[in-house]
């Protein structure tokens, strides 16, 4: 079940773009938003406010990929970082199980999958060239 709405920081000025307008398409995608919002370390937050270009592998043309966070962290070692993060659950992170006869669930999983993977191969290479770092984080990261 997905659930979708608007989320209020509780401190907008570390937003980072328009902080009326925050969608959240998940409840994981919220708890995170709440975590960005109170955690002193963070010291700004975005929600799909960057974009980076990829090649898609299914038609071999280029689109816009708009990672779920931006965040800029105080590390404990005072160092400041920045991340783009990906929300997502751990069976979207790895490849489908091919079924005996193939179903239109397994074609689309696996289309998701290839998407997915261009996404992230991009984004890790935007990062790099700017000094961010890129993240998936499942149920697991978000302790769910």
């Amino acid at each position: 079940m997905s659930y979708k709405g608007k989320y209020q920081p509780s401190f907008p000025q570390k937003y980072k773009g328009d902080p009326t307008n925050i969608i959240y398409r998940s409840l994981w995608e919220r708890k995170f938003m709440v975590y960005c919002d109170i955690n002193e370390k963070i010291l700004e937050w975005g929600s799909e406010e960057m974009f980076v270009w990829y090649r898609s592998p299914v038609d071999s043309k280029p689109h816009r990929y708009f990672p779920d966070f931006y965040i800029k962290v105080q590390e404990s070692t005072g160092q400041i970082k920045k991340y783009l993060i990906e929300i997502k659950p751990k069976r979207q992170t790895a490849p489908p199980q091919k079924p005996k006869r193939q179903t239109k669930q397994y074609l689309y999983e696996a289309y998701e999958y290839a998407k997915n993977q261009a996404k992230w191969k991009a984004a890790e290479e935007w990062c790099a060239d700017r000094g961010y770092e890129f993240k998936v984080l499942t149920e697991n990261e978000l302790g769910i």
